[in-house]
């Protein structure tokens, strides 16, 4: 081996040198403590059933998604976002479902935090999962376009019925104008004043939420999982545009401002950071999921260092919290739990 040697008074590798100087100096990590996990309700009490455009992911009856919960309240996840697969025959063009007092969720959201009360419970605002049209709100076909202020009326009533079931946050996700300041005003017009909202505040018309559509049965009914959603949802090239829903929504008083999709947009997420001093959540889509799931599949990709890597850069980008389907199997791996293990072996 050559003598040669530099003079170099500065060495970064110093402190990569061992596994110990490297933990001394990392400057982001992911914890349990900074995952939601996304969960799929269904009526009956079957077993779960496979999503199978999102490998490992279930839709679960009430009485499964307790079992999980529990589960993964003890593996330290602060909290999970519920989202309900409805029967075809409670779809409607207005979705009127989702003002039921007894629909599918709102039972979901009492069962929780009856039998698991420390973990957080996230309610979505959208109708997408009670239309027969498969959009986030009410369509007015001869627009072709979402009828913003009466879609805001509805979430409204779905926030409120939310608050009232028990759940912890409201998170709107349809991306219509004004609806957070409205949100607030009906939870505190009705006695809901701890009731937070976590904003869809930048939610692009992405390609990515494919598999979500499907696991929700709004691709169905719909007709395809990539519907336009392009006059309500923001346009992916637009930064200026993405950083005034954010203001907005903060001026409007939303809690915690979200960034969806998460890895297609950590600019987006890092210039949100910047922005503002509120907690930012990003959401870690199906179509990141699956696609990740996919390569390691077929031997592409190592599963869990790609996995975490993709949540890393996520947390060093600017987010306080991430949902993200694989907060469970990051979970056991922080605890040494094997994955393939129940909870305590």
């Amino acid at each position: 081996m050559s003598s040669y040697q530099l003079d170099l008074t500065r060495r970064p590798r110093r402190t990569r040198r061992t596994a110990a100087l490297r933990t001394l100096v990392n400057e982001t990590t992911v914890q349990a403590s900074h995952l939601i996990q996304p969960l799929f309700v269904i009526e009956g009490d079957g077993p779960p059933e496979p999503i199978e455009s999102m490998p490992g992911q279930f839709r679960r009856s009430i009485a499964d998604l307790l079992e999980e919960c529990k589960e993964l309240a003890g593996l330290g996840i602060p909290a999970v976002a519920l989202f309900p697969k409805l029967d075809a025959a409670v779809k409607a063009d207005d979705g009127r479902e989702a003002t039921n007092p007894d629909t599918l969720v709102l039972r979901a959201i009492r069962a929780l935090k009856q039998t698991v009360p420390e973990l957080a419970v996230i309610a979505d605002l959208a109708l997408d999962p009670y239309t027969t049209h498969g959009h986030d709100g009410l369509w007015d076909a001869s627009a072709q376009d979402l009828a913003n202020d009466p879609t805001v009326e509805v979430l409204c009533e779905m926030a409120v019925l939310a608050a009232e079931a028990g759940v912890d946050i409201v998170a709107p996700s349809d991306m219509m104008d004004g609806r957070v300041g409205a949100i607030r005003e009906a939870l505190d017009g009705n006695g809901h004043q701890k009731t937070a909202i976590m904003a869809y505040s930048a939610k692009f018309a992405s390609a990515y939420y494919g598999p979500f559509r499907d696991a929700v049965g709004s691709s169905a009914s719909a007709g395809t999982p990539h519907l336009d959603k392009r006059t309500y949802q923001l346009n992916p090239g637009n930064r200026r545009e993405a950083l005034l829903e954010v203001a907005l929504d903060e001026q409007e008083g939303a809690d915690i401002l979200m960034v969806k999709p998460a890895g297609p947009y950590l600019d987006i997420i890092r210039e949100v950071r910047e922005e503002t001093d509120l907690p930012l959540a990003a959401y870690q889509v199906s179509g990141e999921y699956a696609q990740i799931m996919a390569a390691a599949e077929r031997g592409w990709l190592d599963l869990e260092r790609c996995r975490d890597e993709s949540l890393l850069a996520i947390r060093r980008a600017g987010a306080d919290m991430i949902l993200t389907y694989f907060a469970k199997d990051v979970a056991r791996s922080l605890a040494g739990v094997p994955s393939d293990a129940p909870l305590g072996a």
